[in-house]
């Protein structure tokens, strides 16, 4: 079964970053990933969006899908077209801190989590994104925290590695912040159960 994840916010928040976090920690648990990150053509205010399809065996979807099973949405300015391609009762992350607009899907499974706030209190509001991928990750069991972070460590350029402990403790934030979601058991092969 392949799981269809697809991410988006506004340049400038870490979306294409969360993206290939969860990408590498997928891989480094032995799972097959595509990804594919997309943006507007402004480097900070525009739209930015990745599509991750990751599955146990070879993958047969390209990374551009018409259906989801999960979305993390950092704003609220490019939320539509991912609300469009949930399926039916997919989960959905919120980083309710600074999303302002109605979710106009009651099939949804929506989650909030105020990661904006969450990394505020870490220190560096930047960190959000982080956040919301360890809540996802706890809450979708795709992948652990120890991977998130040796992801994340690879996925960072060397110019940025003073960001490494900080990005470490947003994730375990995030994760913690996942337990706390109440949710139904998924089972990655066919949804929840």
């Amino acid at each position: 079964m392949e799981n269809e994840i697809m991410l988006t916010g506004v340049g400038g928040q870490g979306v294409q970053l969360a993206a290939q976090v969860i990408a590498r920690a997928a891989t480094l648990e032995g799972r097959e990933v595509m990804y594919l990150g997309t943006y507007g053509g402004t480097m900070r205010g525009g739209n930015t969006d990745s599509t991750l399809v990751v599955a146990d065996s070879k993958i047969s979807s390209p990374p551009i899908v018409s259906q989801v099973r999960f979305g993390l949405v950092m704003h609220h300015a490019f939320w539509k077209p991912v609300r469009d391609k949930l399926r039916p009762h997919a989960a959905v992350f919120i980083n309710s801190t600074v999303f302002d607009e109605k979710i106009h899907r009651e099939d949804l499974q929506c989650f909030e989590i105020p990661a904006t706030r969450i990394a505020t209190q870490l220190g560096n509001s930047m960190l959000a994104s982080m956040v919301l991928v360890g809540a996802y990750a706890k809450y979708s069991g795709l992948v652990g925290v120890e991977s998130l972070i040796a992801a994340m460590k690879q996925s960072l350029p060397p110019y940025r590695s003073n960001h490494i402990e900080s990005n470490a403790l947003a994730l375990e934030a995030g994760f913690a912040e996942g337990s706390s979601v109440e949710c139904p058991a998924w089972d990655l092969n066919g949804g929840s159960s």
